[in-house]
């Protein structure tokens, strides 16, 4: 049954007219039932940690615009959670933790963080139950790259820079700390593969400021270490791997991570992801920011995507996130336009 769903068959390589669609952050603060749901949640850690709020928020895009893939509602940072790096989200400010250090890290113990994430795991398991059929389920993960940078400053920065002053001063122990997480990180994707995951996404948002030797080392090594072993466990699972910002490095991501299919950012020229689209399919890579304009920006964006990439196997998404401030009447507009296309016009 699986490989009927239109995400499956483009992770398999399968090239589909007109291409599946879904939108990372498709459920979030741009919907006003999204808003809703929130506020009765609580705190953001307290919606993540509720299967029952989880569930409704990941739903109400599907029941919206009947996108071709859910995306389990959750955050990258509920691992270093699990880690008990005391987490939390100050509205105005993002995520915020206690910055973690060289015995921090040799302190660190992988015991109890999957018993910490069992209700994702009840979540995971409630959406494959109440989800369509044919809607793909997919699960994620932050790469242990990403999630690095926000342990060791306490917070987003914006080049990251404590994590990579504190990757060349202290290697050794860095390696370390990657190492531990893609492992952790691959228990966890294979719980949510178990629990009803029909695929999953690992998210590298901060590969853009490494350079090509730290890029190979810390965006590369560990995403290649996490799809490993989930494959050596579960062998059919489907992985897409997102490196924002990584540009021309991403040549041989694919190859050298073992992912089924890479994310693009917008900044992606449109002819080097039909190069990369030659070996495997690809998914992205609207900008956000057309949707929030709408109108004609909107409509050239889509258009031009569908012309370049939608001879091959191709996800329709954006570049990243949906944003706070598009307006829901203009991801109609876009999941209508993508749907409607006809590559033979």
């Amino acid at each position: 049954m699986t490989d009927d769903r239109k995400i499956m068959r483009v992770l398999n390589g399968e090239t589909i007219c007109p291409p599946p669609i879904w939108l990372m952050r498709q459920a979030g603060r741009y919907l006003p039932e999204y808003r809703e749901t929130r506020a009765k949640a609580g705190s953001f850690l307290d919606l993540c940690y509720s299967p029952e709020f989880a569930t409704e928020v990941t739903l109400q895009p599907i029941r919206r615009y009947g996108f071709d893939a859910a995306i389990l509602f959750s955050d990258i940072l509920v691992i270093p959670d699990a880690l008990k790096r005391n987490v939390r989200f100050t509205e105005g400010h993002g995520p915020e933790m206690d910055p973690i250090d060289v015995s921090g890290i040799e302190a660190l113990k992988p015991d109890a963080v999957l018993g910490h994430l069992k209700p994702v795991f009840e979540t995971v398991s409630r959406l494959r139950r109440e989800l369509p059929q044919e809607t793909t389920l997919l699960g994620f993960c932050g790469a242990p790259w990403t999630v690095a940078t926000y342990m060791i400053a306490g917070k987003g920065t914006p080049d990251q820079a404590p994590a990579r002053l504190f990757a060349y001063r202290e290697p050794k122990i860095f390696a370390e700390l990657l190492a531990f997480l893609a492992d952790i990180s691959a228990d966890y994707l294979v719980a949510q593969i178990d629990a009803g995951a029909d695929a999953v996404q690992i998210f590298d948002s901060w590969a853009g400021v490494l350079g090509e030797t730290e890029f190979a080392a810390y965006a590369v090594e560990p995403v290649r270490r996490i799809i490993a072993s989930v494959k050596s466990r579960r062998p059919k699972a489907r992985i897409i791997a997102f490196a924002k910002g990584a540009g021309y490095m991403l040549r041989d991501y694919r190859q050298k991570t073992g992912a089924d299919a890479i994310g693009l950012d917008w900044s992606v020229p449109l002819a080097f992801a039909r190069e990369l689209q030659k070996d495997g399919p690809v998914q992205g890579n609207l900008d956000p920011m057309r949707v929030v304009a709408g109108g004609k920006a909107l409509t050239d964006g889509i258009d031009h995507i569908l012309q370049e990439l939608g001879q091959g196997p191709l996800i329709f998404n954006l570049g990243h996130g949906i944003t706070p401030q598009a307006d829901p009447a203009h991801v109609t507009t876009l999941v209508d336009r993508v749907r409607g296309w006809d590559r033979t016009r």
